[in-house]
């Protein structure tokens, strides 16, 4: 605990620079950032082999060892991140809102840093540059605690950060890094109130659940994320097995992938055999579904209660023959993490409905719920998909990374 106040308090001197930091000191500190990953790369490949090595051994998944990997085309990707916020508008210092009251006292209301911004992730290295660079923008400082499984790569990212930070003139302390993967240390962060102003978990439904219930610092939820696709009876059959395909199998182990699938009963026979047949055949994906579907496809199993409820974050996907839209719904509202929904129409009111009805931070028509992401929609890189209602909710851009304050002016008014 001793060292994670030390951070702490580092990390809280450099936020109190970082706040005042112009935009343009700011985006030099990125395009060193940017500049530096792309330099070290074969630096940052390295330590990350090795923790690849490591999670073969430890019999890491097809899906996991995925999700950790890094190559040259994923670190630059890393660094055209940090790059892309440079063009992005400064959140701090925003006028939300102005107005005077009769006495005379003008009242503004104006966006500012959190200061310190705490997050916890798992195996995802390239967290460690995404949220660095967008805490650095918001002007706060960030403490990152990430998992055991990508220690290596994380040690290296953020030393190379830190340097380039400091090139450009800002405190390298505005990125830290707990080198100390045991669970005690997310635990010590979660509770280091005075230090830390919000803390952001990004990872599975244990991590978040461990947060909500342990942190004593404010926590935003992220990332959970149960997606489900509806088929409608006039469903184009071909846009829903490309939509459906994507979003399972283009990168499963990622919150925004497709986990339960729910077919109209009235074109189950046609489209379950198409949509699933892929999946299975292209994409390698265990199929278990209900009573009715498991009669319609041969090779998949009985799902249980649990497996309608689950992240799977990997080549498995859930499958359910309801009767209509509200059974769709109804069952989504049961199951789902509110991450992203999507459903695959032709019906106008249909598709309205499923907007209005289903609570999600994220609601499509037609469209893979890979999109959701900070980037997609053109939020540049995002510290998480918020799936809470309370201060920001769906992908956290630049703006949600801010809180704000009041500035009052007068001329000598008393009260």
């Amino acid at each position: 605990m001793n060292s994670l106040i030390s951070l702490g308090e580092r990390a809280k001197e450099a936020a109190r620079a970082t706040a005042l930091a112009t935009t343009e000191q700011k985006n030099e500190a990125l395009r060193a950032i940017a500049k530096a990953l792309k330099a070290n790369a074969d630096r940052i490949i390295a330590a990350n082999e090795t923790d690849l090595e490591n999670g073969r051994s430890a019999g890491l998944s097809k899906a996991l060892l995925d999700r950790l990997s890094l190559n040259r085309d994923r670190v630059f990707a890393m660094a055209d991140g940090v790059e892309a916020l440079i063009s992005l508008a400064d959140p701090v210092g925003r006028v939300l809102d102005s107005y005077s009251r009769p006495n005379g006292i003008k009242i503004t209301k104006i966006s500012v840093p959190f200061g310190v911004i705490g997050i916890i992730y798992e195996a995802r290295p390239n967290v460690t540059s995404d949220a660095a660079a967008i805490a650095l923008k918001a002007g706060s400082a960030v403490i990152l605690r990430g998992g055991k499984e990508a220690i290596n790569s994380n040690i290296e990212t953020a030393r190379i950060m830190r340097e380039a930070v400091k090139s450009a003139g800002l405190p390298e302390d505005s990125i830290q890094l707990v080198t100390d993967t045991s669970r005690q240390s997310a635990t010590d962060l979660m509770t280091l109130s005075g230090y830390v102003d919000v803390l952001i978990p990004r990872g599975g439904a244990g991590l978040i659940r461990a947060a909500v219930e342990n942190s004593t610092v404010p926590v935003i939820e992220t990332g959970t994320g149960n997606c489900h696709a509806f088929v409608d009876e006039s469903a184009d059959l071909e846009m829903a097995k490309n939509i459906i395909f994507n979003g399972k199998v283009q990168r499963p182990s990622v919150c925004n992938a497709l986990e339960s699938l729910l077919v109209h009963e009235s074109i189950a026979n046609t489209a379950l055999p198409l949509i699933c047949d892929k999946l299975r055949e292209e994409g390698g994906v265990e199929i278990v579904g209900c009573e009715k579907a498991c009669a319609i496809l041969p090779y998949a199993t009985s799902a249980s209660e649990d497996d309608f409820a689950r992240e799977f974050l990997d080549y498995k996907i859930s499958v359910k023959v309801v009767k209509d839209i509200n059974e769709a719904v109804l069952h989504i509202a049961k199951y789902s993490t509110h991450h992203s929904e999507v459903i695959i129409t032709k019906n106008a009111d249909n598709a309205d409905y499923f907007k209005r009805a289903v609570d999600s931070a994220a609601v499509y028509v037609n469209a893979s719920t890979r999109f959701t992401d900070g980037g997609e929609f053109g939020l540049g890189a995002e510290i998480g998909i918020s799936t809470q209602k309370l201060h920001a909710r769906g992908p956290m851009g630049l703006s949600e990374l801010t809180s704000y304050k009041y500035i009052i002016d007068g001329d000598g008014q008393i009260r």
